[in-house]
C-alpha cells in the first residue's frame, strides 16, 4: 500500500496546524481507515518518551505522539525524525530518531539538511506504506524562504509524497486573508499547485460576514476555502508546539477553589503536561513571571526546564526565588517536577557542560550532579504513603515518563539536626521535605492520570479518547464535503 498523505501547513506558528493535524488524524480513523502522523523536524522542549527500533527509549514532539494516539497507532520515533529542542536562543539539542546527536547539535543549522534528509525521506516512506493515510505537519509556514533552500519540513515533504496540502490560518489575530494570500504568492507554481484547501481557524462571529472574502481568494489563488474553524478555547489538547494561552486557564465563570500559578521560565520544557489541569472545574491556572502573579496562589508549580540552571538565574532576577520561599514557608503547597525539583535543592552540579552550576532553592536537602547521558524512560509506580496536604496521593496507580540529565540524591549533611527530615519516597524519583507541602519529583504526567486528578480535587477530566471523539465529530461539521477526499 501507499499512503495518501495530507499535509496541514499554517501561514505562522501557532496558527493551529498540530490541533488540526490530530484532528484529521481522529477523523479518518473513525472512517476505518489505517493512520499515521508525521513531522519531520519538530522544534518544542514538549517531548514524549517511545520505544526505538533497536529497543532503547526516545524522544517525539508531543504532538506527534497525541496525534498517533488520535490516529489509533502506536507511537513511533519515525513520526517525528527530528527533535530539535531550544538550549538558548541559537542553540538547540538535536534529536535524531529519539536519541541526542552530538555532532548534528554541532552543525550550523543549513548544514544538516543534506545530512538528515534522506533519513527523514526513508522514515516518511516507511509509514506511507505500512498505512493507508499520512496526516503531515508542517512546521512554521512554508513562506520562510530564508530558509526554503536547506527546508526539510515543508514543501520539500509536500512534492517528496505528493501531499493534498491545507493551509491554516488563525483568523482571530486578524490579517488571516493577507496571511492565505501572501504565503500563497510566495511558493513557487508547482508547490502553489499542492495547496488544495484553505482553512480559515480561531473564528469567532457569524461566519456570514467573511463574504466575499473567500470567493475573492479564490479567483486570485483557484484554492478554495474548505473549513471556518470556530474558536475552541477547550479542546482538551495541549497548545501548538508549547504556546500557552491563559484565555483557557482563568476559571471564567467558575467558583475558584484552587490557584495553580505555574512558573514560565523561558525555557520552560512539557508545559503540556499540565494541560489537564485547565479542565478541572474550578481550578484556576496561571503562568507566571513574576512575584506578583504568586499572590493568593494555593499552589506554585516549578516545571521542567531545559536549561535549569540558567531558568533559575532567571527566577532570581525576577525576585521569583524569594516568593516561591516565602510561599512555601507559608505552607503553600510547592511541587517541582524534573527540572523544578532540581532547582528546589541546596546545590546544582555540572562537571560536564551540561547545563551550569548554580545554587538552589534550598527547599529540600538535594544536591543534584548532571550527567552526560540522559535518562529517557517510560515509568509507573503506586504512589507511597505522602504527609498532608499530599495524603490524597498515596497509594494512587501512576503512569509517567522521565527526560533528565540530572542524577539527584538526598544529602543527610544538609540537614543534620532537622527536626523534620526530608524523606526519599521512591529512591531517585520522589521526594518530600521536612516542610512537607514541599514536593519534588522526577515523574513527567502526574496529572494525566485520571486518578491523580480526583484523588487531588474530587473531578475527573475528560479522556484524551473522548477528546478525539468530539474532534473527530468536528471535522465532520467544519470541513466542506469532498475537502478531505478518502484514499
Amino acid at each position: 500500500m501507499t499512503a495518501r498523505c495530507v499535509m496541514v501547513l499554517g501561514t505562522s506558528s501557532g496558527a493551529g496546524k498540530s490541533w488540526v493535524a490530530t484532528a484529521l488524524c481522529a477523523w479518518y480513523r473513525a472512517q476505518g481507515y489505517k493512520v499515521a502522523p508525521f513531522k519531520a523536524q519538530n522544534m518544542s522542549n514538549n517531548a514524549r518518551v517511545v520505544a526505538t527500533p533497536d529497543g532503547r527509549w526516545g524522544e517525539i514532539g508531543t504532538a506527534q505522539y497525541l496525534q498517533a494516539l488520535a490516529a489509533g497507532a502506536v507511537p513511533d520515533v519515525r513520526m517525528n525524525p527530528l527533535l530539535l529542542k531550544p538550549e538558548a536562543d541559537t542553540k538547540s539539542q538535536v534529536v535524531l530518531f529519539g536519541q541526542v546527536n552530538e555532532e548534528l547539535t554541532a552543525m550550523p543549522w543549513r548544514g544538516r539538511s543534506a545530512r538528515v534528509w534522506p533519513q527523514i525521506a526513508q522514515a516518511l516512506d516507511e509509514l506511507r506504506a505500512e498505512n493507508d493515510v499520512v496526516v503531515i505537519e508542517g512546521a512554521g509556514s512554508p513562506a520562510e524562504i530564508n530558509l526554503h533552500a536547506s527546508d526539510v519540513v515543508n514543501m520539500r515533504v509536500a512534492r517528496h509524497c505528493d501531499a493534498h496540502c491545507l493551509l491554516v490560518a488563525d483568523i482571530d489575530r486578524g490579517g488571516a486573508f493577507a496571511h492565505l494570500y501572501g504565503t500563497w504568492a510566495l511558493l513557487p507554481s508547482e508547490e502553489q499547485a499542492l495547496i488544495k484547501g484553505f482553512v480559515l481557524n480561531k473564528f469567532r462571529g457569524d461566519a456570514s460576514l467573511l463574504a466575499p472574502a473567500p470567493q475573492m481568494l479564490e479567483e486570485k489563488t483557484g484554492v478554495p476555502t474548505v473549513a471556518c474553524i470556530p474558536m475552541q478555547y477547550a479542546h482538551g489538547l495541549p497548545e501548538e508546539d508549547g504556546v500557552f494561552d491563559d484565555r483557557g486557564s482563568t476559571g471564567a465563570g467558575q467558583v475558584v477553589h484552587t490557584t495553580i500559578a505555574i512558573i514560565a521560565y523561558p525555557r520552560i520544557s512539557n508545559l503540556d503536561e499540565f494541560q489537564p489541569l485547565l479542565q478541572v472545574p474550578g481550578v484556576r491556572v496561571v503562568w507566571a513571571r513574576s512575584p506578583s502573579q504568586l499572590a493568593g496562589a494555593d499552589w506554585v508549580i516549578l516545571p521542567g526546564s531545559k536549561a535549569t540552571a540558567a531558568d533559575l538565574a532567571w527566577m532570581r532576577s525576577q525576585g521569583l526565588d524569594a516568593a516561591v520561599t516565602a510561599h512555601a514557608h507559608a505552607g503553600g503547597r510547592v511541587l517541582g517536577i524534573c527540572g523544578g525539583l532540581q532547582m528546589l535543592g541546596e546545590a546544582l552540579i555540572d562537571l560536564h557542560g551540561v547545563d551550569g552550576n548554580a545554587a538552589g532553592l534550598g527547599l529540600l536537602p538535594l544536591a543534584t550532579l548532571f550527567a552526560q547521558d540522559k535518562t529517557v524512560q517510560p515509568t509507573s509506580f503506586s504512589l507511597p504513603a505522602l504527609q498532608a496536604p499530599w495524603q490524597a496521593l498515596g497509594s494512587v496507580q501512576v503512569r509517567g515518563y522521565e527526560i533528565h540529565h540530572g542524577q539527584t540524591q538526598l544529602r543527610a549533611d544538609m540537614q543534620a539536626g532537622a527536626s523534620r527530615p526530608a524523606q526519599e519516597l521512591l529512591p531517585g524519583l520522589l521526594w518530600q521535605g521536612g516542610n512537607p507541602a514541599v514536593l519534588g519529583t522526577y515523574l513527567h504526567g502526574l496529572f494525566e492520570n485520571g486518578e491523580v486528578i480526583h484523588a487531588l480535587f474530587g473531578h475527573g477530566a475528560p479522556s484524551l479518547e473522548q477528546v478525539f471523539e468530539r474532534l473527530a465529530r468536528g471535522v465532520e461539521a467544519w470541513f466542506e464535503a469532498g475537502a478531505l477526499a478518502p484514499p
